[in-house]
């Protein structure tokens, strides 16, 4: 199977950019697209049912913000919907798929934003998302968790670490929580296929220039339970696809 996530900044702004004839070139099995920002009533059908793919959604409650939706051509066991706490869940932000084997977690995190004014509701929405997860493999599944993090973990996960240290996104707090969530027991699968390389990154600025001088952070990820490590065949990014300021990231299972 071969996941692509993508935080598409807007999917109506990204679809007057080629998203839906990039989508069909892709040939992918599963999608999964954060930062939504709309309901599906405010869509064209062709955007909620695309040929091929059952679409499963997550909108914030507040119109234009956040959330998130997964099209998928491959029928999950069941869908799952937010994390059960309702200040999260109103801001669609989680939403996942069960499958045989596994769980698929599509997740945007919360950015903590200027001067850490949401790091207390970011550092809650990682602790649960750390809780909800861990249910799931005492369950017996496999965990994929993709999506935008809002987090660069380490100094090579960014052009310039040192003069964004205490900006959002690469606070000590944030980076402390992503570094315990990986040593318990989950696998950050493209920093592991290359623990040395720099310069990739999946988030860019809009002010000109940053991007074709590749100034850039590494803030979505696919993660999974180090148990499922082995089912890794191939993972990466797509720095080339224009149409946000994000660009996808992809999984390949054997």
């Amino acid at each position: 199977m071969k996941f692509i996530s993508w935080n598409v900044n807007g999917i109506r702004a990204a679809s007057k950019k080629g998203l839906w004839s990039w989508f069909e070139e892709q040939d992918a099995d599963v999608y999964c697209f954060q930062e939504i920002k709309a309901q599906v009533d405010q869509l064209e059908e062709t955007v909620v049912n695309p040929k091929g793919y059952q679409s499963y959604w997550h909108s914030a409650e507040k119109k234009g913000y956040s959330g998130t939706v997964i099209y998928s051509r491959v029928p999950p066991l069941k869908e799952h919907i937010g994390l059960g706490i309702d200040e999260i869940d109103r801001e669609g932000r989680v939403l996942s798929l069960e499958f045989d084997h596994f769980i698929l977690v599509n997740a945007y995190f919360p950015n903590s934003q200027r001067n850490g004014a949401r790091l207390d509701y970011k550092l809650n929405f990682c602790i649960k998302m750390q809780e909800f997860l861990n249910t799931w493999v005492e369950r017996g599944k496999h965990i994929i968790l993709c999506g935008d993090y809002n987090i660069a973990h380490c100094e090579i996960d960014l052009k310039n670490p040192k003069s964004n240290k205490k900006n959002a996104g690469f606070l000590p707090e944030e980076r402390a929580w992503m570094s315990s969530f990986l040593s318990s027991g989950f696998a950050d699968v493209f920093r592991e296929r290359y623990p040395e390389e720099k310069d990739h990154y999946t988030w860019w600025s809009y002010r000109p220039g940053v991007r074709d001088r590749n100034i850039g952070w590494r803030i979505d990820y696919h993660c999974v339970n180090d148990a499922f490590r082995s089912q890794v065949k191939d993972v990466g990014h797509l720095p080339e696809v224009m149409g946000s300021d994000h660009c996808p990231i992809y999984l390949e299972l054997l």
